[in-house]
């Protein structure tokens, strides 16, 4: 799923304080239990000893385990942890979504946003390179249908020339079928340097090079609270050094004496343990997408995407073909009654009186309930689904689509009921809130400018804790 809008640097008040000391490592090892996820090794904690950290990473999502890595290279002497709830890393929206590396087309000249895509894209590909993790340039069309289309194709043109992206150009209707036969439109403008990857196996291999550059990672440790403690855990003569108390939902507990959080959907919840506003709040938005049969692949080659439409919230749906061989379509974008809810009628009560009671929702629905209302009836109803795929490829059938995977995007929200394009970092109040930085939002795309955004988290942090 994708959305498009401005992209600020923000830094909310209340944030740390500059009385931290330099950090020195510790000695002392935790007692860890090896467990494989896929084809790599991690850890899982040990609940029968404490163990101590310098700074503990909350989140094993793209975007934390990326901070963790950058974090540990600039700061070897550190002791770092990262937690995840889950039993592998990138289990949510880093393991559920479309898998492209996008080129910074989409975003505000001069923009954070559009420095860190095309910074990220770079970086990504060099990292894939280095890493062995296989991906391909399979390029973009974004397309316009009709003659009303045009001019805003001709701006995102401009737009991407601004913000250095390579290789664009604009095709004409001839050109296109060259390079999509079945693709029937009037315009197009081609990124040849988008690809495609899978985005769970790269953070994965954030979280291998982690530890194997020293780090730990827990898992199935989802943190419930934090806590300031009197005194350093065991036999640990060093006093107040690590003054902040992890606690787990199975009474696991971690200390630390710095915490980063990256809590992705929940982590206006994480954010609000240490004293945070629970504005901006995040909304889950699922995203269905459809298959297309393999028998019906050859429709489409590259990745087909529509021009935005600014009066809508979200991109819209498009083509975009995977890793593994299979051609994904969609996808539409509804309200998720479960955080974590990726069936089509998941739902969990809390989630959705969480999400229906704050009012900037209610504005939004308000605001563009008609498409709301048309993306939910889609949701439900393949051919409908279908019928905004023909606009692109008249050939497809409904015949031809299977459904597919679902995604749910942590979308940020103010109180006016606006998508917060920004960076939103916060800490807390009081002594647990100096120690303590929440990445409230790492908006779309994420994935791509991973490695970009990590180096930006890393600044902060290392500001605001004086590492």
């Amino acid at each position: 799923m994708a959305a498009h809008g401005k992209f600020v640097f923000r830094v909310c008040t209340g944030i740390l304080g500059r009385n931290a000391s330099l950090l020195k490592p510790h000695t002392a090892s935790a007692s860890l239990q090896i467990i494989a996820i896929g084809r790599r090794q991690f850890c899982s904690s040990n609940t029968g000893q404490t163990a101590e950290f310098d700074v503990v990473i909350v989140g094993g999502g793209i975007v934390g385990l990326a901070a963790a890595r950058e974090l540990l290279l600039r700061h070897p002497q550190l002791k770092l942890a990262v937690l995840e709830k889950e039993k592998e890393l990138a289990s949510h929206q880093s393991g559920h979504n479309s898998g492209v590396i996008h080129s910074g087309i989409y975003y505000t000249p001069g923009s954070l946003k559009a420095r860190l895509c095309v910074e990220g894209l770079e970086l990504a590909y060099k990292y894939c390179d280095d890493n062995n993790i296989p991906y391909k340039k399979c390029g973009k069309l974004i397309v316009a249908v009709d003659q009303e289309e045009v001019p805003r194709l001709e701006k995102l043109y401009e737009r991407g020339q601004q913000n250095g992206v390579k290789g664009l150009r604009l095709v004409g209707a001839e050109e296109i079928r060259e390079m999509e036969p079945h693709c029937r439109v009037v315009k197009a403008l081609d990124s040849p340097n988008t690809g495609i990857v899978d985005w769970g196996e790269v953070a994965k291999s954030y979280g291998s090079n982690f530890q194997q550059n020293g780090g730990q990672v827990f898992t199935e440790f989802e943190v419930t609270d934090f806590k300031t403690t009197k005194e350093s855990q065991g036999d640990s003569a060093e006093g107040l050094k690590y003054p902040v108390t992890i606690v787990g939902q199975n009474k696991q507990t971690v200390q630390a004496r710095y915490v980063l959080s990256c809590g992705g959907l929940y982590s206006d919840r994480l954010a609000e343990k240490s004293g945070c506003s629970s504005v901006p709040k995040i909304v889950g938005f699922r995203g269905d997408y459809l298959l297309l049969k393999p028998e019906k692949c050859h429709l489409v080659k590259g990745n087909i995407y529509p021009v935005p439409n600014p009066a809508f919230p979200f991109l819209g749906v498009h083509f975009t073909p995977r890793m593994d061989g299979s051609m994904w379509l969609g996808p539409n974008a509804v309200l998720a009654f479960k955080r974590e809810g990726y069936k089509l009628l998941d739902f969990n009560l809390k989630d959705t009186v969480d999400a229906l009671g704050f009012k900037g929702l209610r504005k939004l629905v308000y605001k563009h309930w008609q498409f709301g209302v048309g993306e939910l009836y889609r949701g439900f109803n393949m051919a409908a689904q279908v019928k905004q795929l023909q606009r692109y490829v008249p050939e497809l059938r409904v015949q031809d689509v299977t459904r597919g995977p679902s995604g749910v995007r942590a979308q940020a929200l103010d109180e006016e009921g606006q998508l917060v394009d920004d960076f939103v970092f916060d800490g807390g109040v009081g002594e647990l809130g100096s120690r303590m930085l929440h990445v409230r939002n790492a908006p779309s795309p994420a994935a791509t400018s991973s490695l970009a955004i990590a180096k930006m988290i890393a600044d902060e942090v290392q500001n605001k804790f004086e590492l």
